[in-house]
């Protein structure tokens, strides 16, 4: 997978579009498909060095805000049931879908619980009337692709943005 890497405390030019190999979530942990990617303050502070170099080892892989699809779930999902100790509870977005979950649970006396998004037409309407008559505004101040993470970086260091500053990854770039 492609992912910006940094290979030293510093300016943007310790920054890298790296391929990676896909990560392997551990117990606690979820694997997310990143579609776009904030980059804040933070993101900054670290690639200088002033915030969280402390816990981060050398090269790491950029970025803390994403949003995307998580693809926690089928093996993995059965898996993390055998980390839990008697009486535990997996929680997963996958877990409506992940065949024999639930079963697999019962046999080792622990709980999958699953959450989905229940539709809210009248909550929707109601958020679609306040775009609509322009009361309600999703500022994004600019959107650049990975490739250019560098220069959404720069565009945060400079301190003056309104609003959030993404990077647009794989078919959304």
């Amino acid at each position: 997978m492609r992912a910006t890497q940094q290979s030293a405390w510093g300016g943007t030019g310790t920054m890298a579009l790296v391929e990676v190999a896909e990560p392997v979530p551990v117990f606690g942990e979820v694997l997310v498909r990143v579609m776009a990617a904030g980059v804040n303050p933070v993101d900054v502070y670290t690639r200088r060095g002033r915030a969280y170099n402390q816990v981060l080892d050398l090269p790491f892989v950029n970025g803390w805000d994403v949003a995307g699809e998580e693809m926690f779930g089928g093996r993995a999902g059965l898996e993390a049931l055998e980390c839990l100790r008697p009486g535990g509870v997996l929680v997963s977005g996958q877990a409506a879908w992940t065949p024999g979950l639930h079963e697999r649970a019962a046999d080792l006396g622990v709980r999958a619980v699953d959450y989905l998004v229940d539709p809210d037409g009248a909550g929707l309407g109601a958020l679609a009337e306040l775009v609509a008559d322009g009361r309600l505004k999703v500022h994004v101040d600019a959107v650049f692709p990975l490739a250019e993470a560098a220069a959404a970086h720069d565009r945060v260091a400079e301190g003056h943005t309104t609003g959030k500053v993404v990077l647009a990854v794989g078919e959304h770039a």
